[in-house]
C-alpha cells in the first residue's frame, strides 16, 4: 500500500519507510535585538510607534530528537533564497536530510536565519521586489542552463514547481554579523553541535568557528563567499565570467585562523563546474568558488588542521546540482557525510 503526501502540484507517491520515533521536538526564537521608540504609548493612538518596541533579528530553530539519539547535534543553516525548508522533504517528494539524519539517530536542528522565513521580523527595512527571476536561479543553482536541464542531472524535473516555490526573500538586508550573533547564542544554548551550511551561509560557519562558538565540526555544501585566511596569506581575487565580479577572500589574525584547525571540516561541491575558465557563467562562477575553497582547505591543513574538500565527480558521484542534499542521490551523499562524521567521532 502506498503512502501519499499532498503537494501544491498534486499527489506524489513516496515509498514506505520504517517508523521514525521522535522522543522530543519543539521550536523557539533565539538571539535578536529589541528596538524601542521614545515617548509614551497611548491606547487611542495604538498605530503610532511612540513608546512601543520591536523584537527583531532573531533566528528560528525547529528541533527533533529521535529515540536513542546520538551525542552530537546537527545544526542545519540554509543558503541564499532558502529557508529551513531546503533540508526538509525534497522538491520531488522524497525524504530530505532532516529525516535521513533523524533515521541515523542524530538530533536535528533546522534554522531560519534572521530576516528570513519564520524569523522574518527585521530591525531594518527591505524592499522585497516581485520580479520574475527563476531562470537566473535555475541557472545559478546548476540545474542546467535555463530552460534546459544538464544531461544526467540529479534533479527530477517533476519537482521544479516545488523547487521554485520554496524560494524565500529576505525581509531585511543580509547581515553576517546579525546571523553570527544569533547562531552563536543557539550553539551556546544547545551546548554545541556540528554545523551544516549551504552556499551563502558557508562564511557564517567560518566566522562562528573563530568566535569560540562551541562548534564541534563543520560540513559546508558549496560555500562561495566569506572564505578567511591568516593575515598576509590571503590569495589574490579569483575572476570568473559570472555575474558578481571577482571572488575575494578576507584576512583574520593568525590566532583567529588557528581556531579553524581545532575541528574537522568537510566541504562538498557538485557537478557541472568548469575546470578551466569558461564562458558558461554559472559553471565558471562555481569554478572560482571551488578554487578558493581548495586554497582555504590547503591553508587550514598547512597549520595542522583537518579539512577535507570533496568534489563529488572526482570521487565517482555525478550529476549533482548546487543542492546535493536534496538531489536524487541524496541518500548516497548522506551516507558519505555520515561516514565522515563517524570517522571524526562526531556521531
Amino acid at each position: 500500500m502506498k503512502r501519499w503526501i499532498w503537494l501544491m502540484i498534486g499527489f506524489v507517491s513516496c515509498k514506505p519507510q520504517n517508523r521514525l520515533i521522535i522522543q522530543e521536538q519543539g521550536s523557539y526564537m533565539v538571539g535578536g535585538t529589541v528596538v524601542s521608540a521614545p515617548g509614551k504609548f497611548h491606547l487611542e493612538e495604538a498605530m503610532n510607534p511612540q513608546g512601543q518596541t520591536l523584537h527583531a533579528d532573531h533566528a528560528y530553530a525547529f528541533y527533533q530528537i529521535p529515540s536513542k539519539a546520538k551525542l552530537h547535534r546537527l545544526v542545519f543553516l540554509h543558503g541564499a533564497g532558502q529557508s529551513k525548508k531546503t533540508w526538509e522533504t525534497t522538491p520531488d517528494g522524497r525524504e530530505g536530510f532532516q529525516n535521513i539524519f533523524l533515521r541515523k539517530g542524530y538530533p536535528v536542528f533546522l534554522v531560519d536565519q534572521p530576516r528570513r522565513g519564520e524569523a522574518g521580523r527585521s530591525s531594518v527595512s527591505e524592499n522585497v521586489v516581485a520580479a520574475p527571476d527563476e531562470g537566473f536561479w535555475f541557472t545559478q543553482f546548476r540545474l542546467g542552463n535555463y530552460p534546459d536541464f544538464f544531461p544526467n542531472v540529479q534533479f527530477d524535473p517533476k519537482g521544479l514547481e516545488q523547487f521554485f516555490r520554496q524560494m524565500t526573500p529576505n525581509t531585511g538586508p543580509f547581515d553576517a554579523k546579525v546571523i553570527v550573533s544569533a547562531m552563536y547564542k543557539l550553539l551556546d544554548q544547545i551546548r554545541g553541535g556540528v554545523l551544516i551550511t549551504h552556499s551563502q551561509s558557508g562564511g557564517i560557519g567560518w566566522e562562528l568557528a573563530i568566535n569560540d562558538s562551541n562548534l564541534q565540526g563543520i560540513v559546508s555544501f558549496e560555500p562561495y563567499s566569506g572564505f578567511i585566511f591568516p593575515k598576509g596569506e590571503k590569495p589574490e581575487d579569483i575572476s570568473s565570467s559570472g555575474l558578481f565580479g571577482p571572488l575575494k577572500a578576507k584576512e583574520v589574525s593568525t590566532d583567529e585562523f588557528m581556531k579553524l584547525t581545532k575541528m574537522p571540516i568537510l566541504i562538498y561541491y557538485g557537478d557541472n563546474i568548469a575546470e578551466v575558465p569558461s564562458k558558461e557563467w554559472n559553471k565558471d562562477h562555481w569554478r572560482s568558488g571551488l578554487l578558493m575553497a581548495q586554497k582555504f582547505v590547503d591553508t587550514i591543513n598547512k597549520y595542522g588542521g583537518k579539512a577535507t574538500l570533496v568534489h563529488l565527480p572526482k570521487v565517482g558521484i555525478y550529476g549533482n546540482t548546487h543542492f546535493p542534499f536534496s538531489d536524487l542521490n541524496n541518500q548516497i551523499i548522506a551516507d558519505h557525510m555520515h561516514h565522515w562524521l563517524s570517522t571524526n567521532q562526531l556521531n
